[in-house]
């Protein structure tokens, strides 16, 4: 293991994800609060910054979080990101690599229709990312007050997963406000109340 102090300025480019999708209207919602903030707030955050990773084999920097952060950053034009060091597994064969982030809910390999995918499918850079509209669905109806942000890993993806029996792709596609009205009423009811952060 690394102490959390070990921080290092790498390029955007080459940090590795450790899921398959992010939910593209997440994306563009960070790009937006990010063009909200003056030049001066802006350095201030980036400063201030830190994106966990794991030392992963062959010295690859793996994100295992704000995925969707980094992404909205890199298409803001930020070049270079300040990590911090969670662990170092570089001396694990990539099998046995995976195995460990997930026994430490460290990634999350299921596609943008929920299912499980082999670790040789993951993503190699951020740019290879799925959009899951589904994931966009859970951050909306956690803004909205559907449920609430809580420290449990992937919350936002078992909402997705919840979200998407039930709720017919082609309509979250063709009208995101009514998906959205029908996932705030589904957030309500007591099928939901196994889910991280359901309010009654």
């Amino acid at each position: 293991m690394i102490a959390q102090q070990v921080i290092k300025v790498v390029p955007v480019a080459d940090l590795v994800p450790t899921q398959m999708t992010v939910g593209m209207s997440e994306v563009i919602h960070k790009r937006r609060r990010w063009r909200e903030r003056s030049s001066d707030r802006a350095a201030n955050y980036l400063n201030k910054l830190r994106i966990p990773v794991v030392l992963g084999p062959n010295g690859g920097h793996y994100l295992i979080d704000r995925h969707h952060l980094t992404l909205a950053l890199r298409h803001e034009g930020i070049g270079e990101l300040t990590v911090f060091f969670v662990a170092n597994l570089s001396t694990l064969g990539i099998d046995e690599f995976w195995k460990s982030l997930e026994s430490q809910n460290w990634t999350h390999p299921f596609d943008d229709e929920g299912r499980r995918r082999c670790y040789n499918d993951m993503p190699q850079t951020i740019d290879d990312m799925q959009d899951d509209p589904f994931r966009s669905l859970a951050g909306a109806v956690k803004r909205a007050g559907g449920y609430a942000k809580v420290e449990v890993p992937f919350s936002e993806f078992k909402w997705a997963d919840f979200l998407r029996c039930r709720i017919p792709r082609e309509l979250l596609d063709r009208d995101f406000d009514q998906a959205l009205a029908i996932a705030m009423h589904l957030a309500q009811g007591v099928e939901a109340a196994a889910l991280p952060g359901w309010r009654r």
